[in-house]
């Protein structure tokens, strides 16, 4: 059947049921509200059998603009503007639901078929061999087959169907998945880095986002995600502290405490829906010895998080000043850091005789995100217009040192699974290098990826321990990232910076400073990967943006505030800044051996 015909199929079947219920004395306004959760359903199964189609026949992902896919969309767009008028369906006119709807079709679907893949550009398909394959097509089937199968029951439930048995039917659907999964594919980990009870748990998250996309009232459904399940409320203007239940979320710090974060929304007249995301810094302990060391002298403020001990930066991008800081009146989000994991660990207890370290930081982090979606979606819903909408939400997504190392290990969720796809991360002196010695970053990746359950959060398509290398994960990153302009990797970072070259194990700050000339250089090959290094000689400097006389300050001609402008406002117009400096004619001992630049700069 035709891409047309399809959608002319489809749209049929939902203008009959409309005649069918109007010649009832049916009520239309409920007619929406019962219609459009079908119709999603109807989209986000073809969507995803699309995707499967193009992986099976023609070996990669769909092209720009297939027809399948495009006459899934336009079927649930037909089906909605059959159905409602403006205002039936959460207050928006009929353009906004539509767009609200395939926008979660294509979004929800892609996902679902991204982590199986291996993203957009399918890079664990690529790299699969027949029996892989077959593999990951069954992984595919199951999640799409749970997901049909919980978005029915979530809307039977919603229409007065009967709710008692939704818990045990989803239940079933889960349990049936990681079956189908287990038999198809036994070392699914060694393929994607995840097992299949993952990836039924994050299709069930999707299941209930799907779900309050179409449904306006979802009290009683027990969803996980919406505006429905927004947590908190916080001023405009002012920053809050918002604790995070722990039995709810799952989330700890690494001494058992509760973990919380700080979030300020913007005053009257900012943009609610531009949002800056920052992640505290604070090293990482690795060995007991080095835990222990922190846990028990002064450094125990290191494994909690709270509103006293962690209040957020105030300068640079952290300032509060509009005269400073372009996105001072954005909704902005700070993460404190509190399980010296780096923001990787996926909720693992790492045990050093008598001291328990609580690796959570991967997902206290997720579970912050969710949260503030959520109040974003109420927010943006009750201030009318387009409402919510995640795939016309800007954010950037960064951290500082420790906080950078999380950034660049969890930007890939924001693009996929939140499904914010115009996010620019900016990780800030974290990039990660390898030393290549038996002591390095990579070598660390080996030993506590396992231990920390890392591995299951790392990207479907780079989940190796030197994928805990920044470069390495960059160059991963980068044929998945330039979907849409802003999609870029925003890496900064002063040239001298001993902090940084102690957490990545290099014996001189000047050895760290090749590192990052090599980085450089090598990013010029990749598309979406930006640099901005300083040139202070004279001192060590770690961390860059937050301090507002390098957030003001020029390199190659552009001030670092500027350069984050053009991120946002002139995305396809981004280019690396770099100065040679002095550093190779430095006097100060630990910067001996600075090799020039082995690419022009500009």
């Amino acid at each position: 059947m035709s891409g047309n015909r399809r959608a002319l199929f489809f749209a049929s079947l939902f203008l009959l049921a409309a005649c069918g219920d109007d010649a009832d004395g049916g009520d239309p306004a409920a007619l929406c509200v019962t219609a459009v959760p079908d119709a999603l359903r109807t989209c986000v199964g073809a969507y995803g059998a699309g995707i499967a189609r193009c992986y099976a026949e023609a070996g990669g992902p769909c092209a720009e603009g297939d027809a399948s896919l495009a006459a899934a969309l336009t079927a649930l767009g037909t089906a909605v503007r059959g159905t409602c008028t403006d205002g039936e369906l959460f207050g928006l006119d009929v353009d906004a639901a539509v767009g609200r709807v395939e926008n979660a079709c294509a979004s929800e679907a892609s996902s679902a078929a991204w982590r199986v893949y291996g993203g957009p550009h399918g890079a664990a398909w690529a790299a699969a061999d027949p029996s892989a394959r077959a593999c990951l097509g069954s992984v595919h089937d199951a999640s799409m087959t749970q997901l049909d199968g919980d978005l029915a029951a979530l809307a039977g439930c919603a229409a007065g169907e009967g709710c008692d048995e939704l818990a045990n039917t989803r239940m079933a659907n889960a349990v049936a998945a990681e079956a189908a999964i287990n038999g198809a594919c036994r070392f699914l980990d060694d393929i994607i880095g995840v097992t299949p009870d993952v990836v039924a748990e994050r299709v069930a998250l999707q299941a209930d986002c799907v779900t309050a996309a179409a449904i306006d009232d979802t009290a009683g459904l027990g969803l996980a995600c919406g505006p429905d399940y927004a947590q908190f409320d916080a001023p405009d203007g002012e920053w809050t502290f918002i604790p995070v239940d722990g039995d709810v979320w799952g989330t700890a710090c690494g001494d058992g405490s509760d973990f919380g974060f700080f979030v300020r929304f913007p005053n009257e007249g900012g943009s609610l829906d531009r949002v800056v995301v920052a992640l505290q810094g604070g090293g990482v302990c690795i060995f007991e010895d080095d835990c222990r060391a922190r846990f028990e002298g002064g450094a125990r403020s290191l494994f909690s998080a709270t509103a006293e001990e962690d209040a957020p930066l105030g300068g640079g991008i952290g300032s509060d000043d509009p005269s400073v800081n372009p996105f001072a009146e954005w909704t902005r989000v700070y993460l404190p850091y509190c399980n010296q994991d780096v923001f990787a660990g996926g909720g693992e207890d790492e045990v050093f005789g008598d001291l328990t370290v609580k690796r959570f930081g991967a997902v206290n982090l997720r579970a912050a995100m969710r949260m503030v979606r959520d109040v974003l979606w109420q927010k943006l819903d009750e201030a009318g217009g387009a409402g919510f909408r995640p795939d016309e939400l800007v954010a950037f997504f960064g951290g500082f040192s420790a906080g950078g190392y999380g950034a660049n290990y969890n930007y890939h969720w924001m693009l996929d699974d939140l499904q914010w796809p115009r996010t620019i991360a900016f990780p800030d002196a974290g990039l990660g290098p390898d030393n290549g010695t038996p002591t390095s970053v990579a070598a660390i990746g080996v030993l506590k990826l396992p231990l920390w359950g890392t591995r299951k959060n790392l990207p479907p398509y780079c989940f190796a321990p030197e994928c805990a290398v920044g470069p390495v994960l960059f160059e991963a990153l980068s044929p998945r990232l330039l979907q849409v302009p802003e999609q870029q990797v925003l890496f900064l970072s002063n040239q001298y910076d001993a902090t940084a070259s102690g957490d990545a194990f290099f014996d001189t700050p000047g050895g760290y400073a090749n590192a990052l000339r090599d980085g450089y250089c090598a990013a010029e090959d990749l598309s979406g990967v930006h640099w901005y290094l300083t040139s202070t000689s004279d001192m060590s400097v770690h961390v860059v943006s937050p301090r507002d006389e390098f957030w003001t300050g020029s390199v190659a001609g552009e001030t670092m505030s500027d350069w984050f402008v053009r991120a946002v406002e002139q995305p396809e117009t981004m280019a690396s800044r770099a100065e040679e400096g002095d550093f190779t004619t430095s006097e100060i001992e630990e910067l001996a051996g600075i090799e020039p630049f082995a690419c022009a700069l500009p």
